[in-house]
């Protein structure tokens, strides 16, 4: 199957009340790990790639392989860039092949974080191409981003709306008391903050910093309008112990398949667990 935009799914995940992953992929064995979760499952699925996977991958490589995971599995699967910090970041993956792109403007003022936008979504709606917008500052660290818990700013419904209303984007990111990478403690999330937008717009609300959030929380905000939920820094704890834990039974190991491949499994298990949580079982 081709590459599809968030909107081949979105609407069902809003009308049904679920959510599709967003699996951030760093090399192969993350890609070969989430499609290998999504085809057993049947669940649509969501490979992000932030700009420093991009430079780390290149961009060339991260198109290519994704196109290639596409074709091998029957489900619809979106390829995203998260974070977008710039209308040129945004139209160079159009131009290289990305199905769906995210701008995040949120670190703008309001106005100015429409305006750009609403270039964004001309540009990438033209092309076929999906947007997710942001709104509010979401805590943490994830690559390039990088938000003190002092700065993050809860994102305003009033706001959240009009911002919709504004620019269409096809999925709203809200800061709604998540975080980028895991928990120290459990988060505040403001359901009724992402009740209120999404009782009020056409598309789902996406929850960044799913990592780490506890499971009851999760299917809360699912059935209050979440409809797409980011997970990265789980699969790489995962990913990361598993070849620790390789390397630590057999040091003398050198082949790297030996241990990248227990490390692959691990992703698969984790994005299978998400995915049963997020309700999208079944969904494709």
């Amino acid at each position: 199957m081709a590459l599809v935009p968030l909107t081949a799914f979105s609407q069902k995940a809003k009308a049904e009340k679920f959510a599709v992953g967003q699996f951030n992929i760093n090399n192969m064995e993350f890609i070969q790990g989430i499609i290998a979760a999504a085809e057993e499952l049947n669940s649509p699925l969501i490979f992000g790639v932030s700009e420093g996977a991009i430079r780390y991958m290149g961009i060339d490589f991260v198109v290519a392989m994704s196109e290639v995971a596409s074709r091998q599995v029957k489900v619809p699967m979106a390829l995203h860039l998260d974070h977008g910090s710039s209308f040129d970041i945004v139209m160079k993956c159009i131009r290289a092949g990305f199905s769906s792109v995210m701008f995040d403007g949120s670190h703008h003022p309001f106005e100015e974080n429409i305006r750009l936008t609403k270039q964004v979504v001309e540009a990438a709606h033209a092309a076929g191409v999906s947007v997710e917008g942001e709104l509010g500052s979401i805590a943490g660290v994830e690559d390039d981003l990088s938000v003190d818990e002092k700065d993050a700013m809860l994102a305003n419904p009033k706001q959240a709306i009009q911002f919709w209303q504004e620019t269409q984007v096809d999925m709203l990111a809200l800061a709604v008391g998540t975080a980028h990478g895991m928990y120290k403690g459990e988060p505040h999330i403001h359901f009724d903050v992402i009740q209120e937008v999404a009782a009020n717009i056409d598309v789902p609300v996406v929850l960044h910093g799913g990592s780490g959030v506890p499971d009851e929380s999760i299917r809360k905000a699912i059935q209050t309008g979440v409809g797409k939920i980011n997970v990265d820094t789980e699969n790489r704890l995962a990913f990361t112990k598993a070849v620790r834990e390789t390397l630590a039974a057999k040091p003398a190991e050198y082949d790297a398949r030996k241990y990248l491949g227990p490390a692959r499994d691990a992703v698969k298990e984790v994005v299978m667990q998400k995915m049963k949580l997020f309700g999208s079982v079944g969904k494709a």
